[in-house]
């Protein structure tokens, strides 16, 4: 068989289309329900960093998850909580943000190497002992529920809400984002200011300033190798 081979990879290339567009999709929604809903968002995020923190510690002493890691995994969400200060701004350039970033990958790492070797049973122990530590090693759905879980879902959670600070015009509720205040006496027709409260500009979030960077990146390469017009009204 020939053309059905080809017709099953451009299932799977349309699939995997069609599936990005939907995550980007879901994203885009969930990104702007957080801009409408903060204060509820922030206190979502927060009894979710602490939830987790609970997990940790019990997983730590009763299923004997190693100490070390445990505690590391406790103490980069105390630092992702560090982020909830000025919600929903962050500064790209913010120690405890950059610092977030590192400790995610390093947790992703460390965990995945101690999932990826687990203990072997001591050739001293009797069959019975063996046969239960066989039993105990963890299935790849429940390493995968540990990490979307306990390692991923706040730093993706924060990604999804956090604004940053270069997408928010000064005023009173930005001095942390751009470093000054700005004295705002009335309304404002500038673009992306919100007009229901003057003076001040809905941020945006980090994932709608990445979507819509791509978006207006494909449109630039389009144009670029003539693969569309370009917009002759933009000027």
């Amino acid at each position: 068989m020939w053309v059905l081979p080809l017709v099953g990879y451009a299932g799977v290339l349309f699939g995997f289309g069609f599936l990005t567009l939907a995550i980007a999709s879901g994203l885009y929604y969930l990104s702007e329900l957080v801009e409408e809903h903060t204060v509820f968002a922030k206190k979502l995020l927060s009894r979710l960093i602490y939830s987790i923190i609970g997990l940790q510690v019990l997983l730590a002493v009763v299923d004997a998850f190693p100490i070390s890691l445990s505690f590391l995994s406790i103490g980069s969400h105390i630092i992702y909580a560090g982020n909830l200060r000025h919600f929903p701004i962050v500064k790209l350039t913010d120690p405890v943000f950059l610092l977030s970033c590192v400790l995610v990958i390093l947790n992703h790492f460390l965990w995945f190497r101690h999932f990826s070797t687990p203990p072997v049973p001591s050739p001293s122990r009797n069959t019975f002992a063996n046969r239960y530590d066989y039993n105990d090693i963890p299935s790849f759905t429940e390493i995968a529920s540990f990490f979307g879980i306990c390692i991923w879902l706040v730093p993706f959670a924060m990604f999804v809400s956090l604004s940053a600070g270069e997408n928010v015009l000064p005023s009173m509720g930005s001095e942390y984002a751009t470093g000054d205040s700005v004295r705002s006496s009335g309304p404002t027709d500038s673009p992306g200011v919100n007009k229901d409260r003057p003076g001040k500009r809905s941020a945006k979030g980090l994932v709608k300033a990445v979507i819509d960077g791509a978006v207006i990146w494909i449109g630039e390469s389009g144009e670029a190798l003539g693969l569309r017009r370009g917009d002759k009204r933009r000027f």
